[in-house]
């Protein structure tokens, strides 16, 4: 039987100081499958502005069996890195890592075991994080929020370093989905999992570009994409609202009537106008978000554009 090959893909962004880290990091742990697989990195430049290209080159120069990189146009975001790099792996199982070596290398050992056991798809998810409490207050509600209206069989704690079979590969670059979050995704299909908790390490070098407005389009996109519940609390609100407006009018018509109402109520009418404005415009706000991810799809652009790529 032949030596199975792991496919490591890894986006890159900003990432010049870790690339030289990064790699002989991975390098140094191939002792720990040695004689069980064989590796192949595919590395993507998404459009960093600094030397995260020429570090790849380097990388690629030095071991030029082994390694692919591919550099962007511009930035496409990791997912469609991520689409990427898919394309060009040839491994039998594929590995999804951060370029900053906040997730440890040394559970590819694990991973890959639980795979030639039979499971396809295997999950290293963050029980904890080395980071500041601002940060793991957003992400952790944000994975609530999917967990709770979305995705319910989505395992405890947010992860993004995943091993999956080419199986599942072949599924996810035949749907090459718009604006969306491909961990989400590969729990979308439905494969049976195992999950492998770690604690996600403080970043070592550089700064993370995961910004705060990153992190709410990311999950603006995950409930579009997976979830029909926003849409479902407008008409539920909208039912809820009207039903209180029918009873409202009921109660003013019956004070007209008896008399306990002698002044007409600017204040309150202001309050149920302002109310319900603000109300009809977060509705159209939620419904454009679906629209325009209808429009964007329908367009049928390339979800990247590759300026350079050597294989």
């Amino acid at each position: 039987m032949n030596t199975p090959i792991i496919s490591v893909i890894i986006p890159c962004y900003f990432n010049e100081g870790n690339i030289p880290v990064t790699s002989q990091t991975l390098l140094d742990h191939e002792y720990l499958l040695a004689g069980k697989a064989t590796f192949e990195y595919i590395l993507i430049d998404d459009g960093s502005g600094d030397g995260t290209w020429d570090k790849l080159c380097d990388f690629k120069n030095r071991f030029p069996d082994k390694v692919k990189i591919i550099r962007f146009a511009r930035n496409f975001g990791s997912t469609n890195a991520t689409y990427a790099g898919m394309a060009e792996a040839t491994g039998d199982c594929t590995i999804i890592i951060s370029a900053d070596l906040q997730d440890p290398v040394e559970l590819f050992s694990k991973m890959f075991d639980y795979w030639k056991a039979g499971i396809k798809l295997v999950i290293a998810n963050r029980e904890a994080r080395e980071e500041p409490l601002w940060q793991k207050g957003i992400s952790s509600f944000s994975h609530w929020m999917i967990r709770k209206f979305a995705l319910k069989n989505l395992p405890k704690g947010g992860f993004d370093f995943v091993l999956f079979d080419k199986e599942i590969r072949e599924h996810i670059l035949q749907i090459q989905d718009k604006n969306s979050f491909l961990p989400y995704l590969l729990i979308w299909l439905g494969y049976d999992y195992i999950t492998i908790p770690y604690v996600r390490k403080k970043r070592m070098i550089g700064k993370s570009s995961y910004t705060l407005g990153k992190k709410i389009k990311s999950l603006v996109d995950s409930f579009v994409a997976f979830s029909f519940f926003p849409i479902r609390l407008i008409s539920i609100s909208g039912l809820l609202l009207g039903l209180g407006a029918i009873g409202y009018a009921v109660l003013i018509l019956i004070g007209k009537i008896s008399g306990w109402i002698h002044i007409d109520g600017w204040t309150s009418m202001m309050v149920i106008l302002l109310f319900v404005s603000s109300f009809q415009m977060i509705g159209i706000g939620i419904l454009g978000e679906y629209i325009w991810r209808t429009l964007d799809a329908s367009r049928r652009r390339p979800n990247y554009v590759i300026a350079e790529k050597r294989l």
